[in-house]
C-alpha cells in the first residue's frame, strides 16, 4: 500500500480499488456495462490524477475544461490523442444537435439518442476520459502525459504515484464494454450472506435428515393448500419475489400489518408488500416468523406459518372494503371475483392505509383504476374521497364537516376499462390423467437411473469406505465423544483401540484432552505402548530434532554469510555441504520465512516467540525432506498442531505422510477430484447435471484448497480441531478418504442455493470464498457421516 500525501491525497489508492471492482465485475458478470457506476467513479479518479502535478506553464493555458485542453494540446504531436479528439467532437456535435432539435419528431429524437448512447449526466461530466477508455486509448495517452508533461522537478513521491496511476489504466482499457441494456444491468449479484438468508427463510419448513436427493415426484400446484403439499420451488419463488429485482418492482411495503388467518387464532403480525411485474400486480403478506428466518428449535412450529402466507393477484380482486378510524389504523378487506373475502388486513396507526391505496392506484394505471378514485388535495397529495351523508328522507346533504373525526367506511372497485377477463378451464379428468402419467414416468426414470448407478457404486466407490458399519449407539452412545473418564480408563486398562476411534469419530475429543490424545491419533504413539515406551519415543525424537536443528542452522549461517559477502573467494573452504544442497535449502528458506510471517497473524497464539517455534519445526522438516522441499500451505498444516501440542515436530511429520501427496509433486489431488465426481454423480445427479451444463466444473477445482489443507482455511481454529480429529479417527472407523465426504457435505449443505441461483464455476468459487470460516461445522460433520453410511449401505445391499 502507498501512504497518503498531504498534497496528492489517496487518489491512486482509490483508483486501485475501482480497477479491482471493474475487473471483478468483468469476471463475475461476464461483461462490463459502459454506464456502470464503477466506470464513472474510475473516470473521475483518473481525471483528478491527470490534472494534478502538471507544469505551471501548462496549467496557465488551460481553460474551464482542463481535461479537454490537455488532450487537445497533446493531440498536436500524439496520434492516439488526435483520434480521441475527433471522437469526442463527434459526440459533442450529437449532444448539441439534440439540444437544438428538441422540438423535432419523436422518431428522430430517439434515433439521435440511440447514436449517442443515452449517456447519463455523470458520464457527460467525464466525457473525455470515458471516451478514451471505451476507445482503448486511455492507457497510451496517460502514459504519454506522464512522460512528457508531468513536472519531474516536484516530489519524487508524487511522480512515482502518478506513474503508477498510468499503469493502472492498462487493465480497464483491455476490457470490452457493452451499451446494451441487459435485464440485470442495474442489479448486482447478491452476496453469500444474502443467498443463505433467503434460503434459510424458505427452507425452514422442510429440513431433511438426509442430504441426498432423489428425483422429485411432486408436481407444482397452483391451488392453495397445506404447506406440506406445496413443492419447495413454490416457497423459493415466493421468497425471491419479496426482494426487488430486475423483474419485479416493489410499490409498497409495510411491516406489522395484522392478519387473523383463522377464526380460532389471534391476529399475527406480518410484512405486507405490493409488487408489480410487466403484466400483473401482486399483493403478498408474510408472517414475521418467516421473515426473521431463524433456524433452531422452532423449525417445526415455524413451518405452519407458510400456510398463512398470502399471495393475491390484484386482477382477481373486485372490491376493497376499507374501514378508516381516527384513533387506530385502518382495515382493508379484499373481495375476489367469486365473492370470497380474504382475511382482513389491519394497518398500524398512521397514514399507512391511504399510502397503500395510493400505491395501488398508481400501479393500476394506465390499464386499471380505483372507483371512486382518490382525491388530490393541494398541499396534501392523495386523500380519501369525500362522502355525502343521506338525510332520513333520502336526500343528499352536503359533505360532512365532522367526517374526519368519525370512523368511515369506503368501498373501492377495481376496474379495467376496455378489457374483459377470460378464463379457460381444462377438464379435471384431463388434468388428473396428465398428472398421473407424469408421476409414473418420473418414477420409472428415477428408478432406472438408480439401478444404473448401482453398478458404478459397486465398481468405483467400494474402495472409498470400510465395509463394516460402526454403530454410534453400540455398545454406548458415542456422540458424547471421548471424555476424560473414558481416557483415564484407557490409560489404566487394556481399553479397546477401536472404541477410542469410535468415540472420537462420532463425538470428538474433549478440548482439554487433545494434547494427550492427538499423538495417538496421528501415529506418534501406538495404542499398545506403555508409558515407558512413550517416554522413550519422546526422548529419541527430541534428540533427533536437536541434531537436525544444529545441521540446518549451520547451513543457514553459511547461506547468510554468502549473501553478505557476495564473493566466491571469501567462501572458499567454508562449505560444509555441497553447493547444490545449499542453493536448494536457500530457496526453501526464503519461502518458509515469507509464509511464517503471514501465518494467522490475528490468532492469539502466534506471538513472535511461537512464530519462531513454527519456523524451527518447518525448517527441520524441510531439511530432512529436501527432495520434497517447502510448498506454500505447509505452514497452514503445522499451525493447528502447534497450537494444541506446542511441540509438534513428530506429529507434523506423521501428518505429512498423508498430506504430502496432495501437493503438486504428488498425484493424490487428481484422485480426489475423480472420486468427488463419482460421488456427486451417484448421490446427487441433479447437481451433477447443473455442473456439467454451466461450464462443466465437474473437475472440482474449487475443492483444491479444501483437500490441500484439510479445510484449514475454510473454518475457524476450534472447528478445524474438530474436523481434523474426526478425519484421523475415520481412517480406522469408516473411511480413509473421509475428506471427500466432508467436501461433499459442504457442497450438499448449499446445494439448493447453488441450484436455485444456477451457479457457474465462477459463482461457486465466489460463494465458498465468502462463506469461509462461517460454516455450521457440526452439521457438516453429521452430514459427512451420513453420506459415508449411505455409501456403506449401498455397498452392503448390492
Amino acid at each position: 500500500m502507498y501512504p497518503e500525501h498531504p498534497e496528492f491525497g489517496a487518489k491512486p489508492l482509490i483508483s486501485i480499488l475501482w480497477v479491482k471492482q471493474i475487473m471483478e465485475e468483468a469476471v463475475t458478470r461476464k461483461f462490463v456495462h459502459a454506464d456502470s457506476s464503477h466506470i464513472i467513479s474510475f473516470c473521475a479518479v483518473v481525471e483528478a490524477c491527470l490534472l494534478h502535478g502538471l507544469k505551471r506553464r501548462i496549467a496557465g493555458l488551460l481553460c474551464s475544461n482542463k481535461v479537454a485542453a490537455v488532450f487537445m494540446k497533446v493531440a498536436k504531436n500524439f496520434s492516439p490523442a488526435e483520434q480521441l479528439c475527433q471522437k469526442v467532437q463527434e459526440l459533442e456535435q450529437l449532444i448539441e444537435n439534440n439540444k437544438q432539435n428538441s422540438s423535432s419528431s419523436q422518431n428522430n429524437e430517439r434515433s439521435r439518442q440511440a447514436k449517442l448512447g443515452n449517456l447519463p449526466p455523470q458520464a457527460l461530466k467525464h466525457l473525455w476520459i470515458r471516451t478514451a477508455l471505451m476507445e482503448k486509448l486511455l492507457d497510451k495517452i496517460v502514459l504519454y502525459l506522464v512522460e512528457n508533461f508531468w513536472d519531474h522537478e516536484r516530489f519524487l513521491f508524487i511522480l512515482l504515484l502518478t506513474e503508477f496511476t498510468a499503469l493502472l489504466t492498462v487493465g480497464p482499457c483491455a476490457l470490452e464494454y457493452t451499451k446494451v441494456k441487459t435485464a440485470d444491468h442495474f442489479w448486482t449479484d447478491p452476496s453469500a450472506d444474502e443467498l443463505v438468508q433467503r434460503h434459510r427463510i424458505h427452507s425452514g419448513h422442510s429440513r431433511q435428515d438426509s442430504p441426498s436427493r432423489r428425483p422429485a415426484l411432486i408436481q407444482k400446484r397452483q391451488s392453495s393448500g397445506s404447506m406440506d403439499d406445496r413443492p419447495l420451488t413454490w416457497v423459493r419463488e415466493y421468497v425471491e419475489s419479496l426482494h426487488q429485482n430486475s423483474r419485479t418492482t416493489l410499490l409498497f411495503g409495510k411491516n406489522n400489518v395484522l392478519v387473523q388467518p383463522r377464526d380460532d387464532m389471534e391476529v399475527i403480525p406480518g410484512y405486507l408488500s405490493l409488487h408489480q411485474t410487466a403484466d400483473v400486480m401482486t399483493l403478498k403478506w408474510t408472517p414475521n416468523q418467516l421473515m426473521n428466518g431463524n433456524m433452531g428449535e422452532m423449525d417445526s412450529d415455524t413451518s405452519v406459518y407458510w400456510d398463512y402466507a398470502m399471495t393475491i393477484r390484484l386482477e382477481e380482486i373486485v372490491y376493497l372494503h376499507c374501514h378508516q378510524q381516527v384513533n387506530s389504523g385502518g382495515t382493508v378487506v379484499l373481495v375476489s371475483q367469486d365473492g370470497i373475502q380474504k382475511p382482513p388486513l389491519h394497518f398500524p396507526k398512521g397514514g399507512h392505509l391511504l399510502q397503500f391505496l395510493t400505491c395501488l392506484e398508481t400501479g393500476l394505471l394506465p390499464h386499471g383504476q380505483l372507483d371512486p378514485p382518490l382525491w388530490n388535495q393541494r398541499g396534501k397529495g392523495k386523500i380519501f374521497p369525500k362522502l355525502r351523508k343521506r338525510s332520513p328522507h333520502g336526500s343528499c346533504d352536503s359533505v360532512s364537516d365532522k367526517e374526519d373525526d368519525e370512523a368511515t367506511d369506503y368501498v373501492f372497485r377495481i376496474l379495467f376499462p376496455g378489457s374483459q377477463m377470460e378464463f379457460s378451464k381444462a377438464p379435471i379428468k384431463l388434468l388428473c390423467d396428465t398428472m398421473k402419467y407424469q408421476i409414473i414416468s418420473r418414477a420409472f426414470y428415477g428408478w432406472l437411473a438408480y439401478c444404473r448407478h448401482l453398478s458404478t457404486v459397486r465398481t468405483h466407490l467400494s474402495a472409498l469406505i470400510k465395509p463394516t458399519i460402526v454403530d454410534p449407539d453400540v455398545p454406548t452412545n458415542a456422540r458424547t465423544g471421548l471424555s476424560r473418564e473414558v481416557w483415564g480408563t484407557f490409560l489404566q486398562t487394556a481399553y479397546e483401540e477401536k472404541e477410542i476411534h469410535r468415540l472420537v469419530y462420532y463425538g470428538g475429543v474433549t478440548p482439554s484432552l487433545r494434547k494427550e490424545v492427538w499423538p495417538f491419533l496421528l501415529g506418534h504413539y501406538h495404542f499398545t505402548m506403555t508409558e515407558t515406551n512413550r517416554i522413550e519415543i519422546d526422548s529419541q525424537m527430541k534428540t533427533m530434532y536437536k541434531q537436525n536443528m544444529k545441521e540446518w542452522q549451520g547451513c543457514e549461517a553459511i547461506v547468510r554469510q554468502r549473501e553478505r559477502e557476495k564473493h566466491a573467494e571469501a567462501l572458499a573452504g567454508v562449505y560444509l555441504e555441497p553447493q547444490e544442497q545449499l542453493d536448494m535449502y536457500l530457496i526453501n528458506l526464503h519461502r518458509i520465512d515469507k509464509d511464517v510471517r503471514r501465518c494467522d497473524r490475528t490468532y492469539w497464539y502466534f506471538s513472535p516467540e511461537n512464530l519462531e517455534k513454527l519456523r524451527n519445526i518447518m525448517c527441520s522438516y524441510v531439511w530432512l525432506n529436501l527432495d520434497i522441499g517447502y510448498v506454500q500451505g505447509m505452514c497452514d498444516l503445522l499451525a493447528p498442531l502447534l497450537v494444541i501440542l506446542d511441540d509438534a515436530f513428530s506429529c507434523f511429520t506423521e501428518l505429512m505422510k498423508r498430506m504430502n501427496q496432495n501437493f503438486p509433486h504428488g498425484g493424490a489431488m487428481d484422485t480426489h477430484f475423480a472420486n468427488m465426481r463419482s460421488l456427486i454423480q451417484i448421490l446427487d445427479s441433479e447437481l451433477f447435471e447443473l455442473m456439467q451444463q454451466n461450464g462443466d466444473y465437474t473437475h472440482f477445482y474449487f475443492c483444491y484448497r479444501w483437500f490441500l489443507l484439510d479445510f484449514k482455511r475454510e473454518m475457524v481454529y476450534d472447528d478445524v480441531f474438530s474436523v481434523w480429529e474426526t478425519i484421523w479417527a475415520a481412517m480406522h472407523t469408516s473411511s480413509e478418504h473421509f475428506v471427500l465426504f466432508i467436501a461433499l457435505a459442504l457442497v450438499e449443505m448449499y446445494r439448493d442455493i447453488i441450484l436455485e441461483n444456477n451457479m457457474d464455476f465462477t459463482d461457486i468459487i465466489k460463494f465458498f470464498n465468502e462463506m469461509a470460516e462461517r460454516h455450521d461445522v457440526p452439521r457438516v460433520l453429521n452430514m459427512a457421516r451420513d453420506l459415508v453410511h449411505k455409501v456403506q449401505t449401498l455397498i452392503e445391499n448390492k
